[in-house]
């Protein structure tokens, strides 16, 4: 294996409180991907027939990046539900809930720091 492919994915845990900004809640990212788009347009995937929800522009100082939400991340599940099998619009719409104040977000991230630490086995022994 190459020292360009050593990538670990890592879960990560996330919990979004959304700004108010008059009427609006305010998430700070978008999003891209869904069942219903085209797969091969999404430049965070390696897997070009992978139709997963991936976050695609985080708001500077925005309610994700406090959050610690990172492009590129993909979007496993909101609040409790699903997401590796929903239409963009679907996404859009679970997350962006009027009567949820919270948003709790479980992504998987590629880590090339996870990734070295494990090589070098770095890993606390237990």
């Amino acid at each position: 294996m190459s020292a360009g492919q050593a990538f670990a994915v890592v879960v990560q845990r996330i919990e979004i409180r959304k700004l108010r900004h008059g009427d609006n809640l305010i998430l700070g990212f978008s999003i891209g991907g869904g069942i219903d788009q085209d797969p091969g347009q999404n430049p965070f995937s390696d897997d070009k027939t992978d139709k997963g929800i991936y976050v695609t522009r985080i708001s500077q100082r925005g309610p994700a990046e406090e959050a610690g939400l990172r492009m590129g991340d993909k979007i496993m599940q909101v609040n409790g539900w699903d997401m590796t099998m929903v239409t963009h619009d679907q996404a859009r719409k679970r997350l962006t809930k009027k009567n949820e104040d919270v948003v709790r977000l479980l992504v998987t991230r590629k880590s090339l720091e996870e990734a070295v630490k494990h090589s070098m086995g770095s890993y606390p022994r237990q």
